[in-house]
């Protein structure tokens, strides 16, 4: 295959180039920075700002899919600038990737676009598959946006597919490597009370579901990119703590979350038990789907 991935650089970006390269792949990424990029990736890199202009016809024509991961960081103090930011790197960023698909001849097959289990706002311990409603929180209202640019691809004739991922287990960046250092010292435990629901997923079955919206023509529209069971907040620290001989009993208050974080904190101290129906129906098989195993595999890798 030959593919173009935006937001290359970040976690799910450079595990995803690997995945592709190891089976043969070509590849080619778009980036602020695609001499940087280059360098760190080792893939051919190509000029363009998300905000700004459309995507450079040259870098989608004759491609057979496009994978979209680009968007500024949601994990940061929430503010008015911040806000703006997560929300325009998503919003307008898919829409000036769409208005260079329209451009680019031939056109590439499948647009495979990243989106969030924050799509559903709060749920509390409902069981929420695909089907269920938009949330009316500033996360959701994010996704909606998001997702809503990214399906105007499909009036380009593309195959769309909307990954609505949840909590990556990767050490080597997001929650996971936040919790660590707290969980390694001792001193971790369940946050504002722990009955919330967290929505992980191993970063490889992340890897896997990408490759397959990307070659089965059988996926469209929304998946949720999470393993079949959700833990709580609760659960997962405990079984974090097992994974590293600690305890994990230090509980953590929304209080401090919020001081920490302001509005973000919400992700944290609210959450959504989404389950992967749509994947589960498609068939894909996880390579991670139990927890212990899950954090096990993570911090050995």
């Amino acid at each position: 295959m030959n593919v173009t991935i935006t937001g290359a650089s970040g976690l799910i970006g450079a595990r995803l180039i690997a995945a592709l390269r190891d089976r043969g792949d070509t590849i080619t990424v778009l980036s602020r920075d695609p001499g940087k990029a280059q360098a760190a990736l080792g893939v051919p890199a190509v000029g363009w700002d998300p905000v700004s202009a459309p995507a450079p016809a040259e870098a989608l024509a004759g491609r057979d899919g496009v994978i979209h991961l680009a968007g500024a960081p949601v994990a940061q103090r929430w503010n008015a600038a911040s806000k703006e930011d997560i929300r325009a790197s998503r919003e307008v960023g898919t829409h000036n990737l769409v208005a260079g698909l329209k451009t680019a001849e031939p056109r590439p097959g499948v647009l495979v676009s990243a989106s969030a289990v924050g799509f559903y706002g709060k749920h509390g311990d409902e069981r929420v598959d695909e089907q269920a409603p938009a949330g009316g929180d500033f996360l959701a209202s994010v996704c909606v946006a998001w997702e809503r640019e990214a399906l105007a691809a499909a009036d380009l004739g593309l195959r769309v597919v909307l990954m609505r991922t949840g909590v990556v287990l990767d050490p080597a960046g997001g929650a996971l490597k936040t919790m660590l250092p707290p969980f390694r010292a001792g001193v971790g435990g369940p946050v504002a009370g722990g009955a919330q629901y967290m929505p992980w997923i191993h970063v490889d079955d992340v890897v896997g579901m990408y490759l397959a919206a990307l070659d089965d023509a059988s996926w469209s529209g929304a998946v949720n990119v999470t393993a079949p069971e959700p833990a709580t907040n609760r659960d997962f620290s405990k079984a974090l703590g097992r994974a590293l001989h600690r305890p994990a009993v230090a509980p953590v208050p929304a209080f401090a979350l919020r001081l920490l974080y302001g509005d973000m904190a919400e992700i944290v101290t609210e959450g959504q038990r989404a389950v992967p129906a749509r994947a589960q129906e498609l068939g894909y098989a996880f390579r991670r789907p139990q927890l212990d195993d899950a954090l096990a595999a993570a911090l050995a890798g």
